[in-house]
């Protein structure tokens, strides 16, 4: 029993002694096999991927279920109003409203609290965390809705769900606000994906609104999570795009400036979208009613309209893809009463306060006003080449550039859900131009108003501090202080000086790449100095290269040089590399620009 005793004393003590030895190789391993935190964000983001697809799936399943069980047949909720008795048509959404409302307001009374259900405000001025049970309310609400006819879109609540599981999934693991809101905004790129086999569009979306920053660290877990999630999707629907356009060669360059007209007639229909959908959420707002009350008689709104205009129901997915067919259905008349009462029933639903998503119901708008146009355009014996889907997909892109603001989010989306390339060239025109018009118009995009609302979007001064923290040194920079070679002589050294208001100057090599800086003040030990100063050149004199810029710098970047540095022309070099030497940048002029942007959005805040 002794021997035993000493045996597993001796055996404790070499064990102690071989962890005192190898305890820093031990920490190395650990620290070398810990994943990076690049690689959490990955994983993460493929998890989220995963529940994005799956989100998709289930709602898609679920409202078909509901139209079948409710209606009598599946399908496009427009399609199925056609079939529908004008009497069914009233009253359907009117019942779905009705419902709907009652869903989210007893369910907000059970699950009251829990912080904003709005995805940006938390991502822009909270910690990530949405509260789970209540979007899960409004989700139930947007099936009912989506199913019943409401001029609503799927993605919305996709979009949302997609966001909020990814955003309990972080609170489950204890993750830290700022880990919190990525996972976020991979939900809502995961969800868009889905719901428009869309990876790139989704991730752009998450990146330019609800993250407004493009840094890898962030964009490569959004790519992650679009990409999985759009995979994913795919395995239930498959792979063909959402939309058919009829191919059309785009080659000439005198066909581009009718897209320019419909870019502009684009921007003001979506500057009056945003403004009316405002002034019908203040309406709402004012007659202080319950919310089935409210989306009961936006259902009867819609339902009053489907009387007439049986097109109104649903997102449009059907009726877009009628407009843009190479021969058209509907002629200049129709349009026009088409696009006139799907916008007025989309703004009495999303006014009345519906779940639910504008950019499928946005592309509707878009393409009956680009059809609209081509057709009066044909009518005057213009543009006659150019069939009128070309039109109606420029139009897709250009409604939706104009009410969120985001043009490159507008082409990417138009042509992941086309796959038509050929047309690019002129919806990017008119994207473009109508993100410029709608801008001017109206200042907020349709994700930024409910945040202006409550005083967490300063549109302006949030434009002007990101406009100056943008701009690169090379937008700035000036011609360079010209100049020294390295063999240049004390006496030409001191001749440039006299002739020159600069403290200092640059000392170049014969490749003219910068090899140090020659400072007035350092001459002064030469003044006194014996004949043999002439042999005394720049390189023996010279200080090392100060820390310099390049011209692809963006100026935040170039903040801790401009800091820093006691010169007042910064030298700006090609590259870190070669180092040579393309201009200066005027320290004071740099600074002044930050300086002033930041004092005016403190001042206004």
């Amino acid at each position: 029993m002794r021997l035993a005793l000493l045996r597993w004393t001796r055996a404790l003590a070499w064990g102690r002694d071989l962890m005192a030895r190898r305890w820093r190789q031990l920490l190395e391993w650990r620290g070398r096999w810990r994943p990076r935190e690049d690689t959490i964000h990955l994983l993460l983001a493929g998890g989220v991927g995963v529940i994005g697809g799956l989100t998709n799936a289930v709602f898609f399943y679920t409202t078909t279920g509901l139209k079948l069980a409710l209606l009598g047949r599946p399908g496009d909720p427009a399609e199925i109003a056609e079939w529908l008795n004008p009497w069914l048509r009233l009253l359907v959404p009117t019942a779905g409203g009705v419902v709907a409302g009652l869903m989210l307001h007893w369910g907000a009374r059970v699950v009251s609290g829990g912080g904003s259900t709005n995805l940006l405000e938390v991502v822009v001025a909270g910690d990530g965390r949405l509260p789970f049970r209540l979007n899960l309310v409004k989700a139930l609400s947007s099936l009912v809705s989506v199913a019943t006819g409401a001029s609503i879109g799927r993605e919305g609540p996709i979009t949302q769900m997609s966001a909020t599981l990814a955003s309990k999934g972080g609170q489950w693991m204890k993750a830290p606000p700022y880990r919190l809101r990525l996972l976020v905004a991979c939900g809502a790129a995961a969800g868009l994906a889905a719901a428009y086999n869309a990876p790139i569009a989704g991730a752009v979306f998450a990146a330019h609104i609800v993250l407004g920053n493009f840094a890898m660290s962030l964009f490569a877990p959004l790519v992650c999570a679009s990409v999985i999630a759009a995979v994913v999707s795919r395995s239930f629907f498959g792979i063909e795009p959402l939309y058919r356009v009829p191919g059309f060669e785009f080659t000439r360059v005198a066909q581009l400036p009718w897209f320019v007209v419909l870019g502009a007639l684009a921007g003001g229909l979506g500057a009056a979208f945003l403004r009316l959908l405002q002034q019908g959420e203040n309406l709402a707002r004012r007659l202080n009613r319950p919310a089935f009350v409210r989306l009961g008689l936006a259902g009867l709104g819609v339902g009053a309209l489907a009387v007439l205009v049986p097109e109104v129901w649903g997102n449009g997915y059907a009726v877009t893809s009628r407009i843009l067919e190479s021969a058209p259905r509907y002629s200049g008349w129709v349009l026009g009463a088409v696009l006139a009462a799907k916008f007025a029933a989309t703004v009495l639903t999303v006014g009345a306060g519906t779940v639910g998503g504008v950019l499928t119901p946005t592309l509707f708008l878009g393409a009956a006003l680009g059809s609209l146009t081509g057709s009066l355009l044909h009518q005057a014996g213009l543009a006659e080449p150019l069939p009128t889907g070309a039109f109606a997909l420029a139009g897709m892109g250009s409604v939706l550039a104009a009410t969120t603001h985001a043009p490159l989010l507008a082409m990417i989306l138009v042509f992941e859900i086309s796959l038509n390339y050929s047309l690019m060239p002129a919806v990017m025109l008119s994207c473009a131009v109508a993100t410029l018009v709608g801008r001017r118009l109206h200042a907020a995009s349709v994700y930024t108003e409910p945040l202006r609302q409550k005083g967490l979007w300063e549109e302006d001064e949030s434009e002007r501090l990101g406009a100056a923290t943008q701009q690169t040194v090379g937008d700035l920079m000036h011609e360079p202080v010209p100049p020294v070679p390295e063999t240049a002589t004390l006496k030409d050294i001191g001749q440039r000086f006299l002739t020159s208001p600069h403290n200092f100057l640059p000392v170049v090599d014969a490749q003219g790449r910068l090899s140090g800086l020659v400072a007035l003040q350092d001459l002064k030990a030469y003044l006194n100095a014996g004949p043999g100063f002439e042999a005394v050149i720049a390189y023996d004199v010279m200080r090392p290269p100060p820390p310099c810029l390049t011209p692809g710098e963006r100026l935040h970047e170039a903040l801790p040089v401009l800091l820093t540095s006691e010169l007042r022309n910064i030298p700006v070099v090609n590259n870190r590399q070669e180092r040579r030497l393309v201009g200066s940048l005027i320290r004071a002029e740099a600074l002044g620009l930050l300086s002033e942007a930041i004092a005016t959005r403190t001042a206004r805040g």
